[in-house]
């Protein structure tokens, strides 16, 4: 299941803090090697994690070479983000991204 972060923040919290806050650090490192949803991730180095909010997505219409479009969909679903993720490619690549990044933080500051 997919969430925006408004639909996060308003989902109800069932963890249980208390009984979390009671346990030791032992304790809880246990649990974790317990639980297979944590399997291949207790290693990893979580200390620099951060969460990253996406940028906000606009609906538009666009004409796209049927063969393209072809392409894209023979990867099965989510071929709009595979699309998404090529232009992105295309305008980090592009010498003009550092302004238009630019652009983008002054219109965010009007806001």
């Amino acid at each position: 299941m997919r969430y925006s972060p408004d639909e996060l923040a308003r989902l109800p919290d069932e963890t249980d803090w208390a009984g979390i806050e009671a346990m030791s650090e032992a304790e809880i490192e246990t649990a974790a090697h317990a639980d297979p949803a944590w399997e291949g991730l207790l290693d990893l180095d979580w200390s620099q994690a951060e969460v990253v909010v996406p940028p906000k997505k606009i609906p538009i219409s666009i004409r796209i070479d049927e063969d393209v479009l072809a392409f894209f969909k023979a990867g099965g679903e989510g071929y709009q983000k595979r699309i998404n993720a090529v232009l992105r490619s295309f305008v980090q690549q592009s010498d003009r991204a550092p302004r238009m990044a630019a652009s983008r933080g002054k219109r965010a500051a009007k806001t």
